[in-house]
């Protein structure tokens, strides 16, 4: 086996899979401080339990794994062409072992490649050093936070207020991207900001200001004056986790700079959801691992394993489970909290166990993906059962600001769906039903389905449709996340429906809650991830951001927060 090979394999593992503990510790903390029984607590409670059993599971944070990113460093001499070949297979290998979603659609025909392959599909960025090391870095950088990202060209009003070329100028429009961006980019964000540089440029560089740890100081001192300055009074405007309100919008921002013409003067804004996917390797010329970055000591110490469904118990652990993992997923161990003593085998932050592979090593037979549906901790959160069928009382019941723990049968449909049936497609066996707005990562196996990662996707693309949709089909609930606008809000009033606010990114919390895959529709046509699949699930939960009386919660935090803009501004 190629170690190159394997040793990429393992880095896209580990990327989709486990979150850095930079990040996971500003989400643990700042958890702590939202109100107990808060939208914003309940936000980020199930966030901490997905990246538990994400972990865990060795499977997808989030669904969508993204534009997949690999920033390379390789010496003077070396191959680029034989590495940039081997990071495509094991691209392709981890597509298959549903590390990656199907990603990669043809711009012209909209057919799926099924293999993350195509134009432009992974992206590289390649320099060279004068150092004796591979240094690869990824990031998988979901399609939800990538359409909240932006670029002003200043002097630019914001808010009836002139911004200038200076840095009071560029902190205007980055309030602004991160006013705009509410809870459809999956909030609390990460943000990366380009000062200069031309369109491309300035996109890139911002991006890449995303490779640098939450916690690291920006040598330039008006710069790193700016980033801490960006961050408190971002998070003044409470948006909130998920745009749910709250005092955690925004987790870290990170600016550079680039020189631009004297006419143009660009800033460019990436905004970064929470599930914030980005590790790295170096590796020698032989592709034996020197060192793995952003990963803190004991982080991927392995517990012995059988490989799945060998344990006694079938789950893929030594005597069929890892001792306490049940219990110990749903309650997140809080880092300001004494950890406990780590059990043999177990890693000590935030109280997940350790599953996976030993430093340098493939995680060959250790593909977990155990299911099996689990008591989601919801703390102080009172929440309404609902069963489908969905009658009109039922919906009409719902008020906004409700919690609701969903279970039967849901349909999932995404952009291609929903344009298929506005223009006149039929798909009769959504009359009366329940839509989920989300893209699946599905596995199919000895003729069954298996359902690996199934958050939301961000709803408001499909605001052109989603009222005719509702009227033709007596749609009773659409599931998604980030909110929809006025069309939907009156087809909601008006024909009986409410908008359920799932949390975006925690496609794992959501696979839990999926008991069976009992058909699929339109997979031929559209590909995996626009498919149509007939999900059973049980306890799925979200909140009702968008009722049926007129009221949303969405508008009323986009005007809350403008005003909070205004003041900041």
């Amino acid at each position: 086996m190629n170690p190159f090979f394997e040793q990429v394999l393992e880095l896209i593992r580990r990327t989709s899979t486990v979150l850095p503990q930079d990040v996971t510790s500003v989400v643990a903390v700042n958890q702590a401080r939202e109100s107990k029984g808060s939208k914003a607590d309940l936000a980020l409670r199930l966030v901490l339990q997905n990246i538990g059993l994400a972990k865990e599971l060795s499977a997808p944070i989030c669904q969508d794994t993204g534009t997949i990113t690999f920033y390379i460093k390789a010496p003077i001499g070396f191959d680029q062409l034989t590495l940039e070949e081997t990071c495509c297979e094991a691209v392709v290998a981890a597509t298959k072992k549903g590390y990656l979603r199907q990603n990669s659609v043809d711009s012209i025909s909209g057919r799926n490649s099924g293999t993350n392959l195509g134009p432009g599909s992974p992206v590289f960025h390649w320099h060279q050093h004068r150092g004796d090391n591979v240094e690869m870095k990824l990031i998988l950088k979901g399609g939800g936070c990538e359409n909240m990202s932006a670029q002003y060209s200043l002097p630019t009003t914001i808010q009836g207020k002139r911004f200038d070329r200076d840095l009071e100028g560029v902190r205007g429009v980055v309030l602004d991207a991160i006013w705009q961006a509410q809870g459809k980019g999956c909030g609390p964000g990460f943000i990366g900001v380009c000062v200069g540089g031309d369109r491309s440029v300035g996109y890139e560089a911002a991006k890449e200001q995303l490779l640098r740890p939450v916690e690291d100081l920006n040598p330039h001192a008006e710069l790193a004056s700016l980033e801490s300055r960006l961050l408190q009074e971002a998070n003044q405007l409470d948006i909130g986790p998920m745009g749910f309100g709250g005092k955690l919008t925004i987790g870290g921002v990170k600016v550079c700079a680039r020189n631009r013409l004297p006419a143009s003067f660009f800033v460019s804004v990436a905004y970064m959801c929470w599930a914030y996917r980005r590790r790295g390797v170096v590796l020698d010329r032989a592709g034996q691992v020197v060192e793995w970055l952003y990963q803190v000591p004991g982080e991927f110490d392995l517990a012995p394993l059988s490989p799945p469904g060998r344990g006694a118990g079938g789950e893929g652990f030594v005597d069929g489970a890892h001792p306490d993992a049940s219990t110990r997923v749903n309650t997140i161990q809080h880092p300001l909290t004494p950890n406990p003593s780590p059990r043999e085998g177990e890693g000590n932050q935030i109280g997940h166990p350790s599953l996976h592979a030993k430093e340098g090593n493939q995680t060959d037979g250790i593909e977990l993906h155990v299911k099996g549906h689990r008591p989601l901790d919801l703390g102080d959160t009172q929440a309404i059962s609902l069963t489908t069928p969905l009658s009109e009382a039922d919906v009409r019941k719902l008020k906004a600001g409700d919690v609701v723990l969903l279970s039967g049968t849901v349909y999932t449909g995404r952009d291609e769906v929903h344009k298929y049936l506005f223009k006149g497609g039929e798909l009769p066996v959504l009359q009366d039903g329940v839509i989920y707005h989300c893209g699946p990562v599905v596995l199919e196996e000895n003729g069954k389905y298996r359902v690996l990662a199934a958050g939301p996707t961000t709803s408001i693309r499909e605001e052109p449709y989603q009222k005719e949709v509702i009227a033709k089909y007596g749609i009773k609930a659409v599931i998604g996340k980030g909110g929809m606008g006025p069309r939907t809000l009156e087809a909601c009033a008006k024909h009986g429906c409410v908008y359920l606010h799932a949390i975006g990114g925690a496609a794992q919390v959501y696979a839990q809650c999926v008991t069976d895959v009992i058909g699929v529709d339109l997979k031929e046509k559209f590909g995996s991830p626009e498919a149509v699949w007939h999900l059973v699930v049980k306890d799925l939960p979200a909140v009702v951001t968008m009722d049926s009386h007129g009221r949303s919660l969405h508008a009323e935090v986009s005007e809350a927060s403008k005003k909070e803009l205004v003041e900041v501004l």
